[in-house]
């Protein structure tokens, strides 16, 4: 599975390890990466690819929204084939 993963908040120490960890223990790989910092906001996109025979897309969804909740992070993932779709219209 390839796809897209948003990360936005108030910038705050720790922001990139602490999406980094958790993208690590759930076994998905980090392919590409960009972030920015924009008058105290934090933007990162990165794309993250995984066996989705062993972590379901819902999953990673779950425990990804999950963290930002805790984080106070507005954390989005979007399936790289929808995300393509969506940039060609």
């Amino acid at each position: 599975m390839k796809a897209i993963i948003t990360v936005v908040g108030q910038d705050q120490v720790g922001i990139v390890a602490t999406v980094a960890n958790e993208l690590k223990t759930l076994n998905i790989n980090i392919v590409d990466i960009s972030q920015t910092l924009m008058d105290h906001n934090f933007t990162m996109m990165l794309s993250g690819e995984w066996d989705d025979q062993v972590l379901s897309f819902d999953a990673a969804k779950t425990a990804l929204e999950a963290l930002g909740a805790q984080s106070g992070l507005t954390i989005r993932i979007q399936r790289q084939a929808l995300f393509d779709a969506i940039q060609k219209l």
